[in-house]
Protein backbone atom coordinates (compact mmCIF):
# COMPACT_ATOMS: atom_id res chain seq x y z
CA UNK A 1 0.00 0.00 0.00
CA UNK A 2 1.43 3.53 -0.77
CA UNK A 3 1.84 5.77 1.64
CA UNK A 4 -0.58 8.02 0.38
CA UNK A 5 -3.29 5.37 0.29
CA UNK A 6 -2.22 4.21 4.03
CA UNK A 7 -2.46 8.30 5.01
CA UNK A 8 -6.65 7.98 3.23
CA UNK A 9 -7.31 4.96 5.11
CA UNK A 10 -6.12 6.54 8.59
CA UNK A 11 -8.73 8.94 7.79
CA UNK A 12 -11.33 7.04 7.53
CA UNK A 13 -10.15 5.21 10.67
CA UNK A 14 -10.32 8.04 12.62
CA UNK A 15 -13.74 9.42 11.38
CA UNK A 16 -15.13 5.93 12.46
CA UNK A 17 -13.63 6.11 15.77
CA UNK A 18 -14.58 9.94 16.21
CA UNK A 19 -10.94 11.36 16.98
CA UNK A 20 -11.47 15.00 15.93
CA UNK A 21 -7.56 15.84 16.65
CA UNK A 22 -6.04 13.13 14.98
CA UNK A 23 -8.32 13.32 11.91
CA UNK A 24 -7.56 17.02 11.88
CA UNK A 25 -4.31 16.31 11.71
CA UNK A 26 -4.72 13.95 9.20
CA UNK A 27 -7.36 16.17 6.70
CA UNK A 28 -4.09 18.65 6.94
CA UNK A 29 -1.81 15.69 5.67
CA UNK A 30 -4.39 15.49 2.71
CA UNK A 31 -4.69 19.15 1.76
CA UNK A 32 -0.92 19.66 1.46
CA UNK A 33 -0.67 16.40 -0.34
CA UNK A 34 -3.48 17.35 -2.84
CA UNK A 35 -2.20 21.03 -2.95
CA UNK A 36 0.93 20.11 -4.13
CA UNK A 37 -0.44 17.15 -6.56
CA UNK A 38 -2.68 19.98 -7.91
CA UNK A 39 0.04 22.55 -8.08
CA UNK A 40 2.44 20.50 -10.25
CA UNK A 41 -0.40 17.92 -12.15
CA UNK A 42 1.38 14.64 -10.56
CA UNK A 43 0.55 12.10 -8.62
CA UNK A 44 2.73 11.74 -5.82
CA UNK A 45 4.70 8.96 -5.11
CA UNK A 46 5.87 8.06 -1.86
CA UNK A 47 9.31 9.81 -1.11
CA UNK A 48 7.37 12.94 -2.79
CA UNK A 49 4.84 12.55 0.26
CA UNK A 50 7.81 11.96 2.60
CA UNK A 51 9.12 15.56 1.14
CA UNK A 52 5.59 16.79 1.95
CA UNK A 53 5.61 15.31 5.42
CA UNK A 54 9.03 16.97 6.37
CA UNK A 55 8.03 20.17 5.30
CA UNK A 56 5.10 20.09 7.51
CA UNK A 57 7.16 18.85 10.38
CA UNK A 58 9.73 21.59 9.95
CA UNK A 59 6.90 23.83 10.37
CA UNK A 60 5.50 22.32 12.98
CA UNK A 61 8.46 22.37 15.06
CA UNK A 62 8.90 26.14 14.12
CA UNK A 63 5.57 27.31 15.70
CA UNK A 64 6.13 25.01 18.84
CA UNK A 65 9.34 27.74 19.36
CA UNK A 66 7.27 30.64 18.38
CA UNK A 67 4.26 29.25 20.93
CA UNK A 68 6.41 28.56 23.25
CA UNK A 69 8.72 32.30 23.61
CA UNK A 70 4.72 33.61 23.20
CA UNK A 71 3.54 31.17 26.06
CA UNK A 72 0.61 29.91 24.25
CA UNK A 73 1.24 26.15 25.85
CA UNK A 74 -2.34 25.43 24.72
CA UNK A 75 -1.24 26.38 20.93
CA UNK A 76 2.23 24.28 21.89
CA UNK A 77 -0.08 21.14 22.11
CA UNK A 78 -1.99 21.11 19.47
CA UNK A 79 1.32 21.52 17.30
CA UNK A 80 2.51 18.89 19.32
CA UNK A 81 0.25 15.83 18.60
CA UNK A 82 0.46 16.94 15.14
CA UNK A 83 3.91 16.41 15.20
CA UNK A 84 3.31 12.75 16.65
CA UNK A 85 0.67 12.61 14.06
CA UNK A 86 2.86 13.42 10.83
CA UNK A 87 6.12 11.40 12.53
CA UNK A 88 4.16 8.14 12.00
CA UNK A 89 4.52 8.62 8.28
CA UNK A 90 8.04 9.20 8.46
CA UNK A 91 10.36 6.06 7.28
CA UNK A 92 12.30 4.99 10.22
CA UNK A 93 15.43 7.65 10.87
CA UNK A 94 18.63 6.49 10.60
CA UNK A 95 21.57 6.03 13.15
CA UNK A 96 24.98 8.77 13.08
CA UNK A 97 27.02 5.64 12.02
CA UNK A 98 24.62 4.52 9.19
CA UNK A 99 24.26 8.40 8.25
CA UNK A 100 28.09 8.83 8.10
CA UNK A 101 28.49 5.73 5.89
CA UNK A 102 26.25 7.08 3.13
CA UNK A 103 28.10 10.63 3.30
CA UNK A 104 31.17 8.82 3.41
CA UNK A 105 29.91 6.67 0.37
CA UNK A 106 28.59 9.41 -1.65
CA UNK A 107 32.07 11.62 -0.88
CA UNK A 108 33.89 8.45 -2.51
CA UNK A 109 31.40 8.22 -5.65
CA UNK A 110 31.64 11.29 -6.85
CA UNK A 111 34.68 11.66 -6.27
CA UNK A 112 34.74 15.42 -4.93
CA UNK A 113 37.82 16.55 -3.19
CA UNK A 114 36.32 20.57 -2.58
CA UNK A 115 33.49 22.72 -0.83
CA UNK A 116 33.23 23.88 -5.04
CA UNK A 117 31.91 20.28 -5.40
CA UNK A 118 29.58 19.59 -2.46
CA UNK A 119 26.59 20.16 -4.51
CA UNK A 120 27.62 16.61 -6.42
CA UNK A 121 28.11 14.70 -2.78
CA UNK A 122 24.76 16.49 -1.90
CA UNK A 123 22.37 15.27 -5.30
CA UNK A 124 23.89 11.64 -4.24
CA UNK A 125 23.61 11.68 -0.58
CA UNK A 126 20.21 13.46 -0.32
CA UNK A 127 17.64 10.88 -2.06
CA UNK A 128 19.29 8.22 0.24
CA UNK A 129 18.68 10.13 3.20
CA UNK A 130 15.30 12.13 2.33
CA UNK A 131 12.95 12.17 5.46
CA UNK A 132 15.78 9.77 7.43
CA UNK A 133 17.63 12.34 9.05
CA UNK A 134 18.05 16.21 9.48
CA UNK A 135 20.23 17.62 6.27
CA UNK A 136 21.60 20.06 8.47
CA UNK A 137 23.25 17.38 9.49
CA UNK A 138 24.09 15.65 6.60
CA UNK A 139 25.34 19.34 5.18
CA UNK A 140 27.78 19.27 8.26
CA UNK A 141 29.08 15.97 7.73
CA UNK A 142 30.02 16.55 3.93
CA UNK A 143 31.81 19.72 4.65
CA UNK A 144 33.66 18.21 7.52
CA UNK A 145 34.82 15.59 4.42
CA UNK A 146 35.76 18.02 2.20
CA UNK A 147 38.72 20.59 2.22
CA UNK A 148 38.29 24.49 1.95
Amino acid sequence: MSLKNRVVEDMKDAMRARETARLGAIRLLLAAIKQREVDERIELDDAAVIAVIDKMLKQRKDSIEQYQKAARQDLVDVEQFEVTVLTAYMPQALSAAEIEAVVDAAVAESGAKTMQEMSKVMAIAKPKLAGRADMGLVSKLVKARLVG
